[in-house]
């Protein structure tokens, strides 16, 4: 399986239904009155935490989601059909950053807990709602409020207990394939593990716990040279380390330095966890060279542990300790800064463009109004003039003068066509 810990998604919520323009027309009943009924909501969009994912490889062949509109209002007072929420599934451990602000807007750690990042769109409401004593036959009716459209970074950090570090070749997928049921790839060569491998480790008492094989480090990881730094995240969760060291290089000690330092300049909080050192390939070296390596590792760590991955020789004891650590130690908190996000919720689109298209001419473009331009009735006075009124409270006519209009002048807003007068030409 492909491995995939960040991507880029576009989301869009369900657009408002519009309301309706109707009226109540039976046999023996006198005064039917409006019955245009209000358009549905639009769907919302939620990003939900799966656990039996681990990748975001799902998102590499679909990178754009569209929840449902809401139903436009009907007649007779029915009020359009409410569109479904949207839920998409992402790994246990993702972070999700908007790509506008840069701000981070959820951090989903737990299975099933979700967060709402676009909020569906109002329904409008219909002819009936504005029925008053003063006004008993209102002619128009209310568009439905746009989708939310937004871009989101997803980024995976994976929910271990355990983080498996260490030099190329130095045994870390052998060791996970002996502790657990994981099956990396292993063979004699570096850079063998090029993605993070996940197994679980059952204890004597029935649960188990995770633990993480990260590709190895080199000198330089931390500045993106070799694999290991793009994986470095997904050990930041982890409630301990396990640094597991090749006995047989050249100098061993040195390459544990070279890993610590790597580790303290990408993050302090991750050179702090607690590490316990695993020394590997002992049953190539002799026993001389085994204790003076323990000795000199001892004095760097409290809990070091001489094992082979190959033959098995005390794994058990060390899968024990692991094990008895993990109930130790707690799990860290997260230190992601979640932001508020109002993006998920804002979706005013009063914003709009006025262009002189030609010496007498001027277009309006903006989302509010050409949604209430959709829902207006060239042919209805009583809608025209209140789509004016909109226009005057929006500060449009004001923007017009300022451009340069004259009395006369055409002003075209959607399907919408009509001649400018000023309070001064009527007197």
């Amino acid at each position: 399986m492909q491995f995939l810990d960040k991507t880029k998604i576009r989301i869009v919520s369900g657009r408002g239904g519009n309301g309706m323009v109707a009226w109540r027309r039976e046999k023996y009943v006198d005064k039917g009155g409006p019955a245009g009924g209000d358009g549905g909501k639009g769907g919302d969009v939620y990003l939900i935490a799966d656990e039996n994912m681990s990748t975001l490889m799902d998102f590499k062949y679909k990178s754009v989601f569209k929840a449902e509109s809401g139903e436009n209002g009907g007649i007779k007072n029915c009020h359009g059909k409410w569109a479904k929420d949207l839920y998409i599934k992402v790994p246990v451990g993702t972070v999700v950053r908007d790509v506008k602000t840069g701000n981070v807007i959820a951090d989903l750690v737990e299975h099933e807990q979700k967060v709402l990042v676009a909020k569906g769109g109002r329904g409008g409401r219909g002819n009936a709602r504005f029925a008053t004593a003063q006004k008993r036959a209102p002619q128009f009716c209310e568009p439905g409020e746009p989708p939310i459209e937004r871009e989101l970074i997803l980024e995976l950090k994976l929910i271990a207990d355990v983080g498996l570090l260490g030099m190329p070749n130095a045994g870390k997928s052998t060791l996970i394939s002996r502790i657990s049921s994981a099956k990396p790839k292993i063979a004699d060569y570096p850079f063998t593990t090029l993605i993070p491998n996940l197994g679980v480790v059952h204890k004597p008492s029935g649960d188990g716990f995770v633990v993480a094989d990260i590709p190895g480090l080199i000198e330089g990881a931390s500045e993106g040279v070799g694999l290991g730094h793009d994986f470095l995240r997904h050990v930041e969760r982890c409630r301990f380390l396990v640094h597991v060291i090749d006995t047989t290089a050249e100098n061993p000690l040195d390459n544990y330095e070279k890993i610590n330092k790597e580790l303290e300049k990408h993050s302090e909080k991750l050179a702090k966890l607690y590490q316990i050192v695993a020394l590997n390939k002992i049953d190539a070296i002799d026993e001389q060279r085994k204790q003076q390596l323990y000795n000199e590792f001892k004095q760097k760590s409290e809990d070091v542990f001489l094992i082979s991955a190959v033959t098995g020789e005390n794994i058990d004891s060390l899968k024990y300790f692991m094990g008895q650590k993990v109930d130790e130690i707690e799990k860290p908190v997260s230190d992601v800064v979640v932001a508020e996000d109002l993006g998920a919720i804002n979706n005013d689109d009063s914003a709009y463009e006025i262009t002189k298209a030609a010496k007498d001419t001027y277009i309006i473009v903006g989302g509010k109004i050409s949604r209430l331009a959709q829902v207006t009735d060239e042919r209805n006075p009583d809608q025209v003039i209140r789509f004016q009124n909109i226009l005057t409270g929006m500060g449009v006519f004001e923007k017009l003068k300022a451009m340069g209009v004259k009395d006369g002048d055409t002003i075209i807003v959607d399907h919408l066509e009509f001649a400018y007068y000023s309070d001064e030409f009527y007197g």
